[in-house]
């Protein structure tokens, strides 16, 4: 487990949480197998939440964390440009994964989650007001902000409270982060796939669309 059951415990409870701000990250594993199109392609213990259709040329599988600045810059300024451009003409399937780097990043991806649940466009909607906010409920009010979130997005405190304790869902987090080290070699945030290419790092539109552009073609 990269994620201890102990550790979440003791970290999310909800009087104890703002203490861990200077969580170091998660610990990675080196001895990594080689990552294919087919590896990238299968969703392990989450489904996938993804826009645009199953048949798509062209499918960009995203890791990142709910913590990751990189992550939230490019939620910003590139992922709204490949939206318009590739996701929503149909051309692209887009796949995001969590990949969360310490606690607080595990605790944004499960308010996403139990938020959604299998609604891939709430989610969605979730995890970019998450990023925007990030500086409020990652540096400053944690526990505050998620639970405001929660509520807005229609869930009672004690629902965000049983969603922040859930063992499960963390246990299958934990799960996919650890195949997406073992097996694809991701190793930090954001990294994407673009069928089952790497690029790791915050990458341009214009990049992206260097890689994208050709595969529509063939």
């Amino acid at each position: 487990m990269i994620i201890t059951r102990r550790a979440f415990t003791t970290m999310l409870s909800l009087t104890g949480l703002a203490a861990f701000a200077g969580l170091s990250p998660l610990r990675f594993i080196s001895d990594a197998m080689a990552q294919s199109a087919a590896d990238v392609a299968k969703p392990v213990s989450l489904p996938d939440m993804a826009l645009g259709p199953k048949d798509a040329a062209v499918t960009i599988t995203e890791y990142a964390s709910m913590t990751c600045p990189h992550c939230a810059a490019f939620n910003e300024q590139v992922f709204p440009k490949i939206k318009k451009e590739y996701i929503d003409a149909g051309k692209v399937r887009y796949i995001f994964r969590e990949f969360p780097l310490d606690i607080k990043a595990a605790a944004g991806s499960m308010l996403s989650r139990c938020i959604a649940k299998d609604d891939a466009p709430k989610y969605f909607a979730v995890t970019d007001m998450l990023f925007r906010q990030q500086n409020d409920w990652v540096v400053k009010n944690t526990t505050e902000t998620l639970t405001r979130i929660g509520k807005q997005a229609g869930l009672t405190q004690q629902q965000v409270e049983a969603c922040l304790k859930d063992q499960a869902l963390l246990d299958k987090i934990a799960a996919d982060q650890k195949y997406a080290s073992d097996v694809l070699k991701v190793d930090s945030t954001p990294t994407f796939f673009i069928n089952g290419e790497k690029i790791k790092g915050e990458a341009s539109f214009e990049e992206f669309a260097k890689k994208i552009n050709p595969l529509l073609k063939s």
